[in-house]
């Protein structure tokens, strides 16, 4: 737009793109530590079990691990009750447009899931598509249907967006997970 005295004003149209930066794992970590506070459910990331061999001791209150390895493979990120029922998921994130790799989820991880929900558990899946800012839930029914089904390396987007529950991001919770899980109490 031209104003008098050779004043020119531009106007851009400002694109927002809300959790820029902001890893899946902050997300959830975020979520949960609301719900706690709150009362709603009391939900933990695991912590990776490791067996430290080398310590670098600079100072007392820079001690630095040179070198540590995996006591026994983890079995999923996050775990806890709400509303009387265990809860227990994995969640990971891809920068793939078309689908999420398989490869990313260990087998032992999968017969974990399957135990959770033979003992009356709720488990599930929170994937993120980095690249459309999307996060989905996807329930160990469909994703278990889909390993029987299907002979594939990856989960098509395509099935998340069919079978997946997609997770609005907002301020608190930031991503409020339960709400979706809700139908299965």
């Amino acid at each position: 737009m031209n104003y008098p005295n050779g004043i020119e004003k531009k106007y851009y149209n400002l694109v927002t793109y809300g959790n820029r930066g902001m890893s899946l794992e902050e997300d959830l970590n975020i979520t949960n530590e609301y719900y706690r506070e709150n009362n709603i459910a009391i939900i933990y990331k695991k912590p990776t079990p490791i067996t430290i061999h080398k310590v670098d001791y600079p100072s007392r209150k820079e001690a630095v691990i040179k070198e540590a390895h995996f006591k026994i493979p983890s079995t999923t990120d996050y775990n806890g009750i709400y509303k009387g029922k265990y809860i227990d998921f994995e969640a990971k994130e891809t920068n793939q447009k078309t689908s999420f790799p398989l490869s990313n989820i260990h087998q032992h991880q999968i017969e974990h899931l399957k135990k959770i929900t033979e003992h009356g558990g709720i488990g599930f899946l929170i994937v993120r598509f980095n690249a459309y800012g999307e996060t989905y839930l996807l329930e160990n029914k469909d994703f278990f249907s889909f390993l029987e089904k299907e002979n594939r390396k990856s989960i098509p987007y395509s099935f998340f967006q069919k079978y997946g529950k997609l997770i609005s991001i907002g301020l608190r919770p930031r991503l409020d997970y339960l709400k979706l899980i809700e139908v299965n109490l």
